[in-house]
């Protein structure tokens, strides 16, 4: 009932502050910051609860984009028809793909780069074949209703991307507290002892992995309605895996919060760094390449297990 409870007076704010808010500016900035808070908090759900390091969670997210911006253009869906198809789509991708990779005992290391390869594999795909625009990317008419998931102001898109980051804050506060979060985090924690006390591993992976794409996709999906565009690379290209996972990771991995707190971090550096250097190239990655080595080095808990890293610190020097 807490977790409940804090998700709940945390739309209220976010929803409240929106309403308040007047400038575009700061518009534009929460509805990215919710939009990073989903991607991170969708690589939380394997990566942070299951132990399942992906490096290429962006296969997930160029499945959503591309079939929302396709199931439109080539078969005249409605945009809510299309969205759920998205989820769908990129569900059944990240089912297929834990599927090939668990089933064959890869994880660690391994596993981080077989995402990696397939996100690379998607994305070369994308670029050859003629549906998908190849590289030159598809792009949506804007056509401003709410039936076509497209709105005249910010806060219809911000309205939107929170109703999916408290979806995605609910499955996680589920993961916390049911019977399959539990068998997830032992599988985490020690997958031969799981096993031996009658955990599926492989079961409970392919359903960590299929969550995690769903919320991956319906971000994707958010990026094409926002922007109406969308092309191979922003689709399957690292900077997407990147910011989930250093999302998560420097907010906090599998904590409800950490996510959240790791998104607006990012988000507000990224800015200021736009601000003091400007649209330099790839500035933006060096930025969170520092900010996860500090993070890592001095509070490996994030920025929600900060107080407990210092504690910790300060116990170890009195010892």
């Amino acid at each position: 009932m807490k977790d409940l409870a804090t998700i709940a007076v945390f739309a209220g704010l976010v929803g409240f502050a929106t309403w308040r808010l007047d400038s575009g500016v700061w518009l534009t900035f929460v509805m990215m910051a919710l939009y990073v808070a989903l991607l991170a908090q969708a690589w939380n759900m394997l990566g942070g609860y299951g132990g399942q390091f992906s490096f290429g969670h962006a296969v997930f997210f160029g499945t959503g984009a591309y079939v929302q911006t396709m199931a439109q253009l080539h078969l005249g869906w409605n945009a809510w028809l299309a969205l759920a198809a998205a989820l769908a789509a990129a569900a059944a991708v990240g089912a297929g793909i834990g599927a090939l990779t668990f089933r064959y005992g890869l994880k660690g290391s391994y596993f981080a780069l077989v995402t990696l390869a397939f996100a690379e594999v998607f994305r070369i795909v994308s670029v050859s074949v003629g549906f998908t625009g190849g590289g030159v990317g598809l792009m949506l008419p804007l056509r401003e209703s709410f039936a076509n998931l497209q709105f005249g102001s910010r806060k219809g898109y911000i309205a939107l991307v929170l109703g999916f980051v408290v979806a995605a804050l609910l499955v996680t506060a589920w993961l916390r507290h049911s019977r399959f979060g539990a068998r997830l985090q032992a599988v985490r924690d020690n997958e031969d002892a799981a096993r031996a006390i009658g955990i599926d591993p492989l079961a409970v992976k392919l359903g960590a992995i299929t969550l995690s794409a769903a919320f991956m996709g319906a971000g994707g999906a958010f990026y094409v309605q926002v922007f109406q565009y969308i092309d191979p690379s922003l689709a399957f290209g690292p900077a997407t895996s990147v910011e989930a996972l250093v999302a998560a990771i420097v907010g906090g991995m599998g904590t409800l919060w950490g996510p959240v707190l790791g998104a607006a971090l990012l988000h507000l550096l990224a800015e200021l760094t736009r601000n003091l250097f400007g649209e330099l190239p790839g500035l933006n990655m060096i930025v969170y390449g520092v900010v996860l080595v500090l993070i890592v080095l001095f509070a490996p808990r994030g920025i929600s297990g900060l107080g407990r890293s210092v504690r910790d610190a300060l116990q170890g020097r009195r010892g």
